[in-house]
């Protein structure tokens, strides 16, 4: 996310990682439970601050 400069949604994610987009949105949904990641577009994330 920080390297593409703008907020990704978990299917550009997949797409990138070339993974299964089940398990990015997993990981998204732990990831925002650690606070690690905030929505500032609704559907796209970012990395918090």
């Amino acid at each position: 996310m920080r390297e593409a400069g703008k907020p990704l949604s978990a299917g550009d994610v997949a797409k990138l990682l070339n993974a299964d987009r089940k398990e990015v949105d997993k990981a998204f949904a732990e990831l925002k439970k650690e606070g690690a990641i905030v929505s500032p577009v609704r559907c796209k994330w970012a990395p918090a601050q």
